[in-house]
């Protein structure tokens, strides 16, 4: 299940006011992209990709935090009922189904930790998993990047990214290029 557009426009308003920062705007970016290329793919519902873009982030409302956004924004949304949403929040940072591929402290506990590595293994990546994968690979607070640009500014800030993850976001984006017809470089929302 999902949040109407409205609603999670206020659920991301709302979380926004616990936690300011640019994960808000970089959200919306990926929600744009979204929308934009999922209205170019045949068997995605635009409508639904930029609702689930929007939220793929909203365990940043708990604050300034790493993996624990993940297991925390799963939690929320699974709490509101929107399942379909909550599974973004696990799959949009694991491109790659390896909880090791995880840019970023750990600061999840060992339970939280198993539950986590458990949903990515349960998930069978769908389009929406993927889109969402993309997208949050292009997507900076003020708008789409190239994906290089993005992966850079990840490395930089973290002082790593591994080739594998780099990899496998350079395929998504290429699926979604041949998918869509866009040449994701020069998307503009």
């Amino acid at each position: 299940m999902l949040p109407t557009k409205e609603q999670a426009i206020v659920l991301l308003d709302e979380a926004y006011k616990r936690n300011p920062g640019p994960w808000k705007a970089h959200s919306i970016v990926v929600a744009n992209c979204a929308y934009a290329i999922g209205k170019q793919c045949d068997n995605i519902d635009e409508e639904k990709a930029y609702i689930i873009g929007l939220l793929h982030d909203i365990g940043r409302r708990e604050g300034v935090t790493y993996l624990a956004h993940v297991i925390d924004g799963y939690h929320y949304l699974m709490n509101l009922g929107y399942d379909e949403a909550a599974r973004i929040c696990i799959t949009h940072s694991f491109a790659e189904k390896d909880i090791n591929t995880y840019i970023g402290y750990q600061d999840v506990t060992e339970k939280d930790l198993q539950e986590i590595a458990a949903l990515i293994n349960k998930y069978e990546y769908d389009d929406y998993d993927k889109l969402v994968q993309l997208c949050d690979s292009i997507a900076l607070p003020d708008g789409p990047t190239k994906i290089e640009v993005r992966m850079n500014d990840v490395k930089e800030r973290y002082g790593y990214y591994p080739l594998s993850k780099w990899n496998k976001h350079i395929e998504i984006k290429q699926y979604f290029e041949e998918k869509s017809g866009l040449n994701i470089d020069c998307l503009e929302t």
